[in-house]
């Protein structure tokens, strides 16, 4: 009986390599339950991937983000702060795709890569070659559609979501509508854009601890241009480990907290 049921256990196991070595499953409507083609981690990501968390702003510790150089797609508004100013400028302010605004009479400026700070100063040198006693020039920015983070892979809307500056990877993959049902819980990533040939920066994220715990130590503050990717869900990684841990290291053994005692009721 008991080489019978072991018997039954290898053909079990035997079945399952086989359906994944097919390509996994298929489910409900044709659709494969894992998704064995699909988004794939490169075989570098790991040899690359920082093995222990890095020292960079977390959900606990947010950074204000460097000053913002505008691009073209950004909206500014600018006038005169004095209402009682001769100048007259257009209203809102499109950064072409050549990088200039359109100031009217005043001409066209290139403002691409610059802050607003330096715009203004820009702009007033400009209208002063015309105008006399201009007085001070506000710039204000009101569409900053030029600064985004991608969240790509297995969720359920993937895509290019603003960046207002205040985002974690948990408000990334929430704005993306959640992991699907191929996603792979352990071998999220987030990637942040570097120049050719440079060194580059590839984050590992464990979901289930920012999630489930409250630990931060992955859950890192957005910059503009950051990649959020979730793979697809291999039959292994279910077969091998059944989801009990991650493949990347989550920090440190998770410690209660204390939780004070409360207050003892004077009697009665």
């Amino acid at each position: 009986m008991q080489a019978r049921r072991a018997g039954h256990g290898i053909a079990a196991m035997m079945g399952f390599l086989l359906v994944c070595v097919a390509g996994c499953a298929v489910g409900a409507g044709g659709r494969s339950m894992f998704s064995s083609g699909g988004n794939k981690l490169l075989p570098t990501v790991k040899e690359v991937a920082q093995p222990h968390p890095v020292p960079l702003p977390r959900e606990l510790d947010k950074q204000a983000l460097a000053p913002y150089i505008v691009e073209p797609g950004d909206v500014l508004v600018i006038h005169p702060a004095d209402l009682d100013s001769p100048v007259r400028l257009p209203g809102d302010q499109p950064i072409l795709p050549d990088g200039t605004i359109n100031l009217g009479r005043y001409g066209h400026l290139s403002v691409v890569g610059k802050t607003v700070e330096e715009i203004e100063m820009m702009v007033r040198a400009a209208v002063e070659i015309q105008t006399k006693d201009v007085g001070f020039i506000t710039v204000r920015l009101v569409s900053r559609a030029s600064k985004v983070y991608y969240v790509l892979g297995e969720v359920n809307a993937p895509g290019a979501f603003p960046l207002t500056g205040r985002e974690t990877v948990l408000d990334g993959i929430i704005a993306a509508g959640g992991l699907n049902d191929r996603a792979s819980r352990r071998n999220i990533i987030m990637t942040r854009p570097t120049a050719p040939d440079s060194c580059r920066v590839v984050l590992p994220i464990c979901l289930r601890e920012i999630v489930q715990l409250g630990d931060t130590t992955t859950n890192y503050q957005l910059a503009p241009g950051d990649r959020i990717f979730v793979p697809t869900r291999s039959c292994w990684e279910d077969f091998s480990l059944n989801g009990k841990q991650d493949s990347w290291s989550c920090g440190k053994l998770q410690i209660p907290c204390p939780v004070p005692a409360p207050p003892c009721e004077a009697p009665h």
